[in-house]
């Protein structure tokens, strides 16, 4: 990220240094960064990029959140110990250090995304001939942007370098870490501007971009983590006059030709690659068994060797859905197959999981990420966007508040489990249904990067990691006896050591 941003600066003066006669020779139809952001167009391009961003966000994100809780674990690749899967599976083991590539991806592909958004908020300042409504939506949309990558960083490494302008100088791309605090109270203004200046969906499927439901369920979603109860309360109870509700189905949500849907709150795009610069997403070849040929899921016939074998769900989060709830079905699917001496599966059959007895002699049973799968039409991954927030953890977010001011979170709790096909949750005592919103978060968010966040704001990550690291021992030879061994510590990650090493003034997290 500092690479960047000096990359950046030095540009920037490099072009301000140019003589004018040099200047001259540079042809008129080619843009610098002197004479672009001049036009309501151009700035649409730039706040473009910054959502693009995102989709290499949420391609490693699930290392640092599902992998890192007691949803999934990864499949055994030990005829290679490269570091592009030994990082990996370190980040599940709680065995990651300051060194992880994936953890120095993670923070420099959030700081891209926050570093486009800040050229954007910069340059409108001074912007002349756009319309105003334009200058709101994309000075909303940017801080949306930056607010939602600042909440994803503070979660992950605590206090880090907050950057809240564009870097036009080598010195400013060397900041200090801010406390916690300080990062938090930038979330909640940025988030608090966008709430303000974007506009609710103005029709259902909506276009993608950051709305004013966007901003409202983000800074709910901080406020909850900050357990300023009455103020995610606020915020969650405006969402419905805006549109907003659950599909009837539950799979519905994740269906690519149903984007954008009256669920979705906010989600990543992507779009198949058959279309001409489309980004498709690659997660559907990553959630699955290596193999030579995927054919009877992805019906192309996809050789995932080097991409596959990550994220695959647990029997713990398996066994914590409840007899008759319908979201297991739409998430978790079963592969019947054998593996290779080099660790790679060969499908034989593709079974659902509901009332499921077991694999035939002579073969193994791989659960997998049924969620995401719809069929790719190209090799290069899936039209299938990623959810970043659903309506439906709205209502639970709703239900938590509630619950958490001593309030019945049953209504919000209860349409969940509604759809889901299960009985209304009855009254009980706020421990109770603490635990049951809890639950509730998990198997009908599972997959969605959720979890390790849920066990971090809810002081159960440390007892519940070490007690999964324990079963987990038992049931899989591959599990390092080092691996799992859950303190406080763990809770954050490390600083990426190549930052630290690029800027003397920044401090690692303890126990790295």
């Amino acid at each position: 990220m500092k690479k960047i941003y000096i990359l950046m600066g030095l540009s920037l003066l490099t072009a301000a240094s140019c003589k004018k006669s040099f200047i001259d020779l540079t042809p008129q139809s080619s843009y610098s960064d002197q004479n672009y952001y001049k036009t309501d167009a151009q700035f649409g391009q730039a706040v473009t990029a910054a959502y693009a961003g995102l989709r290499d966000v949420v391609t490693t994100d699930y290392l640092f959140s599902e992998m890192r809780s007691d949803n999934t674990i990864y499949q055994s690749f030990l005829n290679n110990r490269g570091t592009a899967y030994t990082d990996r599976e370190k980040l599940s083991d709680f065995m990651d250090a300051s060194t992880d590539s994936y953890t120095a991806t993670e923070w420099q592909n959030a700081y891209l995304v926050i570093s486009r958004a800040n050229i954007v908020i910069s340059r409108l300042k001074t912007a002349s001939g756009i319309a105003d409504a334009s200058v709101k939506s994309y000075d909303g949309q940017s801080k949306f942007l930056r607010a939602l990558m600042y909440f994803k960083l503070v979660r992950l490494f605590g206090g880090v370098p907050l950057f809240v302008k564009e870097v036009t100088t080598p010195d400013d791309a060397f900041l200090p870490r801010s406390s916690s605090d300080d990062v938090y109270k930038q979330i909640i203004a940025d988030a608090t501007d966008a709430l303000n200046e974007l506009a609710p969906p103005a029709k259902f499927p909506q276009t993608g971009i950051a709305t004013k439901g966007s901003a409202a369920v983000l800074l709910a979603d901080v406020y909850v983590t900050l357990k300023r109860w009455a103020d995610a309360e606020a915020q969650l109870s405006t969402l419905a006059a805006m549109g907003y509700g659950l599909n009837t189905n539950y799979a519905d949500a994740f269906l690519p030709a149903n984007k954008n849907n009256k669920e979705s709150l906010f989600e990543v795009q992507f779009l198949d690659g058959t279309l001409t610069g489309a980004t498709p997403n690659p997660l559907c070849f990553h959630f699955l068994p290596r193999s030579k040929n995927t054919s009877l899921i992805t019906t192309l016939a996809i050789d995932n060797t080097t991409t596959g074998g990550w994220n695959t769900p647990s029997q713990d989060l398996i066994s914590n859905y409840e007899t008759g709830d319908k979201r297991l079905d739409a998430s978790v699917g079963i592969a019947e197959g054998t593996y290779d001496g080099s660790s790679y599966f060969t499908y034989s059959a593709v079974k659902s999981i509901v009332n499921y007895s077991g694999p035939p002699s002579g073969k193994t049973a791989v659960p997998y990420i049924k969620k995401y799968e719809h069929t790719p039409a190209a090799i290069t991954g899936s039209a299938d966007d990623f959810p970043i927030y659903r309506y439906s953890e709205a209502l639970l977010l709703l239900a938590e508040a509630q619950n958490e001011q001593g309030k019945s979170p049953l209504l919000a709790l209860n349409t969940v489990r509604a759809r889901a096909g299960l009985a209304p949750v009855a009254s009980a005592d706020q421990t109770t249904l603490r635990n049951t919103i809890l639950h509730e978060r998990r198997v009908e968010l599972a997959f969605e990067n959720k979890r390790w966040h849920d066990l971090v704001r809810t002081g159960n990550a440390v007892n519940l990691m070490n007690a999964f690291g324990v079963k987990l021992k038992t049931q899989i030879s591959y599990i390092s006896p080092d691996s799992y061994i859950v303190n406080n510590n763990k809770l954050l990650y490390p600083l990426p050591q190549a930052e630290i090493g690029l800027n003397t003034s920044l401090t690692q997290n303890p126990g790295y």
